[in-house]
């Protein structure tokens, strides 16, 4: 089979923990280029693994050694990366969330479609090996109508890069919500096969990092990008309810609250048995049999690595054009979700999903 050539665009965290490895464990791909605006970013990579190391993705558009790329940049350039790569004949693989606003979001959706270049975002979560027996569950019937499914992702201080990309809106297009609110809000649809979604209501609140000086954290992630005379105008926690033609869905998320306990869970209730969901873990299934109360700890699969499974599974559509779960026209709803949320905190009432 025909190897396959992929460059990496973005060269921090993501692209080194996530992206890179599955890549080079992959038989069938050769990582040809690295790129990053940081040159000892992708110098490093070059380093390890080999390939070329360039630091303006512009000046790989043309090159016909390669078939696809992994945009692992921040969110503010997710959309005009992704958009050139598919214009130019490539097929993209992009980091979560699609994009730091929903218009650039559908953007990259309409030029898919313009140039059938594969698009996937990198939802990982619905390759989980759990979330997938979760997904079976409820298309099987075993918890009947699922008719709410609640989440709770929630930190007791745990804001990224206080004052840096992360907490400046025109970068990241928001905070708790778009961060990590996509992850759940994206798995709860899929496993719920996809409800249309009606209405929103949301409140978002920037409330314990907006005083960044006297800002006490429990950790930072991002810390490298700290930046005390930088900008804090995103959300640090968000509560809100979306209504869908499946289930009612509400949920509690922070990156920071005045609580010190951390949740990271999703239950789905259903009129014949309930299941909760431990976020990147096991699952617990509830329900009543033979007149008895029965409770099933399942936590005996074989994980798996999510991101092995994501990056297999792209490199599947680019050999075979089919389209996968985490394709763009199957994940836009979290974008939508979101967008609505956001423009509800603001207006201070419910608004629809179109």
């Amino acid at each position: 089979m025909k190897k396959i050539n992929v460059a990496v665009i973005g060269c921090g965290n993501i692209a080194k923990g996530a992206h890179i490895p599955p890549y080079v464990q992959h038989p069938n791909v050769n990582i040809t280029y690295f790129c990053d605006i940081i040159p000892e970013r992708a110098d490093e990579m070059v380093e390890k693994y080999g390939g070329t190391a360039v630091y303006d993705y512009k000046e790989l558009l043309n090159k016909e050694d390669i078939d696809c790329v992994s945009v692992c940049t921040h969110n503010d350039s997710h959309a005009p990366i992704s958009i050139d790569f598919m214009r130019a004949g490539k097929d993209v693989l992009c980091e979560k969330p699609a994009a730091r606003t929903l218009p650039e979001a559908l953007e990259m959706q309409k030029v898919a479609h313009e140039t059938g270049q594969i698009l996937n975002i990198g939802v990982v979560n619905r390759f989980g090996v759990y979330n997938n027996a979760v997904k079976k569950m409820i298309d099987d019937g075993a918890l009947g109508e699922v008719f709410h499914v609640y989440a709770s992702f929630r930190a007791h201080r745990s804001i990224p890069g206080l004052g840096g990309d992360f907490t400046t809106k025109a970068k990241s297009g928001g905070g708790a919500l778009i961060d990590w609110g996509v992850h759940y809000l994206d798995l709860i649809l899929y496993c719920c096969g996809e409800p249309d979604v009606k209405n929103v209501t949301g409140q978002a609140f920037s409330k314990l990092g907006v005083d960044m000086e006297n800002y006490v954290f429990e950790k930072m992630w991002a810390d490298r990008t700290l930046n005390l005379d930088g900008v804090y105008d995103v959300d640090d926690s968000v509560t809100g309810m979306v209504r869908t033609t499946g289930p009612v869905i509400s949920f509690n998320g922070a990156w920071a609250q005045n609580i010190g306990e951390a949740e990271a869970f999703i239950d789905f209730m259903g009129d014949k048995g309930g299941i909760r969901l431990n976020y990147l873990g096991y699952f617990t299934y509830y329900t009543a049999r033979d007149g008895k109360l029965v409770t099933e700890v399942i936590d005996e699969l074989d994980a798996g690595n999510f991101y092995a499974a994501e990056v297999d599974s792209f490199i599947e559509c680019v050999q075979t054009r089919e389209l996968n779960q985490a394709h763009i026209d199957r994940t836009i709803m979290a974008s939508k979700v979101i967008d609505a949320i956001y423009r509800s905190s603001e207006l201070g009432t419910e608004v629809a999903v179109g």
